[in-house]
């Protein structure tokens, strides 16, 4: 596991770099999955030396399908990306989040990257690959928004997932 713990450190030294002076990891960036609320946000639990503190996480660069967004309807391949999500992040799922220029949306969500610990899988990355999320750049937090377009036009040209069922 040291090489694992090693790549989700130089990654979280890329994103701290990449945002203004002074912008670090949040504190206690190491959590655990608490419950998947749907395809693209995450309750984690960020437990440190004085207690538990679960903070609901918005991830970064991407948009799944609705399934719980009051007076909107279940959207087309909505279910299977939560479904998807579920089983990248099941309850108590060790994970490391990192942040971007920004931390927190207008809803107070934390906005983050997140990192499977156990096995470094980079889940926001995984999630458009498979063509379970549109991307979504939201400036400043953008680190990956190249990235994130490539992937989801080369699952929309090979119709996977959403873009082949919706």
């Amino acid at each position: 596991h040291s090489g694992v713990r090693t790549l989700v450190s130089l990654v979280a030294l890329l994103l701290s770099s990449c945002g203004p002076a002074g912008s670090p990891l949040p504190d206690g960036a190491t959590g655990r999955v608490v419950h998947v609320i749907d395809g693209d946000t995450v309750d984690i639990d960020f437990a440190d030396g004085s207690g538990s503190r679960i903070e609901r996480v918005r991830l970064i660069g991407i948009d799944t399908p609705e399934t719980k967004k009051p007076d909107t309807p279940v959207q087309c391949y909505g279910p299977e990306a939560s479904a998807h999500t579920e089983s990248l992040l099941p309850a108590g799922t060790p994970v490391v989040v990192l942040r971007d220029a920004e931390a927190r949306d207008p809803y107070n969500r934390l906005l983050g990257y997140i990192v499977r610990f156990d096995d470094g899988l980079f889940v926001n990355r995984d999630i458009i690959a498979n063509g379970f999320a549109r991307p979504l750049s939201i400036e400043p937090n953008s680190t990956f928004a190249t990235e994130f377009a490539r992937l989801a036009a080369e699952a929309r040209r090979q119709r996977v997932g959403l873009w082949g069922a919706c």
